[in-house]
């Protein structure tokens, strides 16, 4: 226990680090655009400068907890054996004191500069991701990453009611891809990594029902988030630019959810998790960039019909 206790001498890169900064752009770039989505124009600078900071630091001292609290199964598998607690380099102290300055700083901003909707929202995923699934939900089912994937696709609902103020469909419609999006992303390194999985007993989908199950919901799951993603235009909330991107990049990841069901390529599951990264990332700057397409009347009108029905 003494070398994930003891800190010695950690740099700024070490507490960088700690932050899992790349998870964490990524969940900017999906609040960035529940922001600007909320608006026909430009964001209020207020609610973008200080939105994006709260939420940054809130999301970097939840990923801290995690780091935290793993630092025992990081220092096993090769993935992770060289993260900043996990060899010592940064201490159980140091590491709390300095999630908490995060956490405590960017809910002050959520709250005092951009309103309390999104502070206690960004609370209740800090205690999701950073509580209930670090601490529970990843060794006690399976099913860890279905249920804890609700507290990691949240960023565009904050981005959006930083602006608004209020909780409406078009923001949970992004998260529910998301939250899609979050089974394949993960399982697919899952299966690159089942066997450190079961060496630190972490019951992850591969571990506990083996390969092949995992292969068919991996494709299961990228169907339905394939059909999902077609929604915002089903329901009149995108149009032309992001239905051919969310077509292309589907088509892309079912591609290689299929190559997994097929396991004929031992590229595929490392291939398919970098995939769904790209993935996620293009499908919601698509989404943005559909937002500011001056689109006629006329060819927004194909989509008034599937958006009257879902009104009913």
């Amino acid at each position: 226990m003494s070398d994930i206790t003891t800190a010695t001498a950690a740099g700024w890169r070490d507490y960088l680090e700690l932050t899992k900064p790349r998870v964490v752009l990524l969940m900017l770039l999906c609040a960035l655009v529940g922001m600007f989505l909320a608006v026909p124009g430009m964001v209020p600078l207020d609610a973008l400068v200080f939105g994006i900071t709260g939420i940054a630091l809130v999301a970097g001292s939840a990923a801290v907890v995690n780091h935290l609290a793993d630092a025992e199964i990081d220092a096993r598998m090769a993935r992770t054996r060289r993260r900043p607690v996990a060899t010592g380099r940064v201490g159980l102290a140091q590491g709390l004191a300095f999630s908490a300055v995060l956490g405590v700083t960017g809910m002050a901003i959520l709250y005092f500069l951009v309103n309390p909707l999104t502070a206690w929202l960004n609370l209740a995923s800090w205690v999701g991701y950073g509580l209930i699934y670090t601490l529970f939900l990843k060794r006690a089912t399976p099913q860890n990453i279905v249920i804890g994937g609700l507290f990691g696709a949240a960023p565009p609902l904050f981005g959006w009611t930083a602006v608004t103020n209020s909780v409406d469909p078009f923001p949970l419609l992004m998260v529910l891809i998301i939250f899609a999006w979050t089974p394949p992303h993960f399982w697919a390194l899952a299966l690159e990594r089942k066997d450190e999985y079961a060496d630190v007993d972490v019951p992850m989908l591969p571990v506990t029902h083996g390969e092949a199950f995992t292969r068919l919901h991996i494709f299961l799951y990228t169907v339905i988030m394939v059909a999902i993603s077609l929604l915002p235009f089903a329901i009149g909330e995108s149009g032309w630019l992001y239905l051919a991107a969310a077509l292309a990049l589907g088509a892309g990841f079912l591609y290689w959810a299929v190559a997994l069901v097929r396991n004929r390529d031992p590229r595929a599951p490392m291939e398919t998790f970098k995939y769904s990264i790209v993935y996620l990332m293009l499908l919601f700057v698509a989404l943005l960039a559909d937002h500011y397409v001056p689109y006629p009347q006329a060819a927004t009108a194909v989509a008034q019909p599937a958006m009257e029905f879902i009104r009913l």
